[in-house]
């Protein structure tokens, strides 16, 4: 039987290593690639301009790609399981195609649509490809729960082998028998919207430093690959928060909403390492890979992940609720240059380095504000490119010694931690421009400076930028204190208080970006 086939796209935005595409070219008369605007995952409300744009770029270089194989996209709006049953009875539809995807929302949708679509007579075939692994084989082989450190996941890879080696994207071969239906009115029914048409301004945006893509990806992974030295002696916690341009790969946008496959990724790197010494996991980027997938495991395995109540996990800590200090933080106006650096960085650009990520996560949370890391979560996930469900949820929590890491006496201090990598304050003149005429030695602690040296910077603290919104050394130990009385009410049987957790792990080997 020669089949009409939706291949649904969700993150998987690419052609390469795309095993569920290649399912629906098996015996397949007529192709329709989809991508649904989903108003639940694609709203104004937690997709920030940046990462629309990028998201927008990534719809655009696949249409062009599909077109070199005389497909076409068709974007469709609305809620997955009203926009395809529609589909299936307007295109007489018999196959769904989709990779798996583990975040809670997305099982759900793909339940109600398996059985929306059963219920149609389509059949629906899914393929793992957007993780390393089968992340429900990981907790099988670890006795139905969740690794809860990363040494008992490297175990647990190390018994299953290497992750499967990627599959090439289709060719024309593949599709010679295909056809994808297109009329006239394509652009007007099924076309990818502008961000004005998505009633987005356009005018904070800046310069396009990482524009979404496949074929963007894929550039950007061979430059990198060609380093061979640096690739082999790559460290993670060697790399600085606060240099003018990444110290590491930003592949992270591109992993996350698919247009790199993580298993091509792996196996690059395989082939870099091939014959050289090289660094291991967890500093090396196979050991970034890995901890991507410590948190994916940990994701599907622990029930309410991103939250605090109801998370088997997590350390149950009595956070403020302080919107103040919270849109201080979010806005960059803590008076802390290199906190606020970071944040408008963030906001700008969409992207910041892992360690400054390390470093506004404490001042959020634990350290400074004493604000729930599910407030920090949140702005994460709209403001980053790479903001990823199941690797920003752990990451939060691990940042803010709720879970995974629990020495919660180790504080990021908001002065001395940027002074390391960048003692000139380079990285605040430039994302900070109102105090780039100040000396080095008051850069980081403009209240500091006398009035006259105020003066000559044309910024007064206080008027023209806030004074510290709270004191670090009083509130940094007030805040252990209240951190040791949230740890000393946890049971005795509590998972973050047995032998095996990752205590030992150094806190800057964490975070795949």
């Amino acid at each position: 039987m020669a089949h009409t086939c939706i291949h649904w796209f969700r993150k998987g935005l690419r052609l390469h290593d795309n095993p569920a595409l290649m399912a629906a070219l098996k015996d397949c008369k007529q192709l329709y690639p989809v991508f649904i605007l989903d108003p639940y995952l694609h709203n104004n409300a937690c997709v920030g301009i940046n990462r629309w744009r990028f998201l927008i770029g990534a719809l655009k270089d696949l249409d062009g790609s599909l077109r070199k194989l005389n497909s076409r996209l068709f974007v469709v709006r609305g809620k997955p399981e009203d926009v395809l049953p529609k589909l299936f009875t307007k295109w007489k539809v018999t196959r769904l195609t989709y990779e798996y995807d583990t975040e809670p929302y997305s099982l759900q949708r793909d339940s109600k649509v398996t059985s929306l679509a059963k219920e149609r007579g389509v059949e629906v075939i899914y393929k793992v490809s957007h993780t390393l692994y089968n992340i429900e084989r990981i907790i099988e082989e670890n006795n139905g729960k969740p690794p809860l450190t990363y040494t008992k996941l490297q175990a647990i890879a190390k018994t299953i082998g290497p992750p499967k080696r990627p599959i090439p994207a289709p060719t024309m071969d593949d599709m010679k028998d295909v056809k994808t239906p297109s009329s006239e009115n394509h652009e007007k029914e099924y076309g990818i919207p502008t961000l004005e048409e998505l009633g987005l301004d356009t005018a904070p945006l800046g310069e396009d430093l990482f524009p979404g893509g496949e074929q963007e990806a894929l550039r950007r992974l061979d430059e990198h690959m060609k380093r061979t030295k640096w690739v082999c002696s790559f460290e993670k916690p060697q790399t600085s928060p606060n240099s003018l341009s990444p110290s590491t790969t930003v592949l992270s946008p591109y992993v996350t909403f698919g247009c790199l496959s993580v298993r091509t990724f792996w196996w690059r790197l395989t082939e870099v390492y091939r014959g050289n010494k090289h660094s291991d996991p967890p500093v090396s980027l196979h050991g970034q890979l890995l901890w991507r997938e410590f948190f994916y495991t940990a994701s599907l395995g622990i029930p309410s992940f991103n939250k605090m109540e109801g998370n088997s996990v997590c350390t149950q800590v009595d956070w403020d609720t302080n919107p103040d200090y919270l849109a201080a933080w979010r806005e960059a106006r803590t008076g802390y240059p290199f906190i606020d650096a970071i944040m408008t960085q963030l906001r700008q650009e969409g992207w910041i380095h892992h360690l400054a990520r390390h470093a506004v996560a404490c001042f959020l949370t634990r350290g400074d504000l004493w604000i729930s890391w599910e407030e920090g979560q949140k702005v994460f996930e709209q403001l980053l490119l790479d903001g990823d469900w199941a690797l920003n949820a752990g990451n939060w929590q691990w940042l803010s010694a709720s879970t995974f890491f629990h020495q919660y006496f180790r504080v990021y201090s908001p002065v001395a931690f940027g002074k390391k990598t960048d003692k000139n304050g380079d990285y605040i003149r430039k994302y900070l421009p109102l105090l780039k005429k100040f000396p080095a030695e008051y850069i980081y602690e403009p209240w500091k400076a006398p009035r006259s040296i105020q003066q000559a910077a044309g910024c007064i603290v206080g008027k023209d930028y806030p004074h510290p919104i709270v004191q670090h050394e009083v509130i940094s130990k007030k805040n252990i204190q209240r951190m040791k009385l949230a740890y000393a009410k946890r049971s005795p049987e509590s998972p973050s208080k047995s032998k095996g957790t990752a205590r030992n792990i150094q806190e800057h080997y964490v975070l795949l970006y």
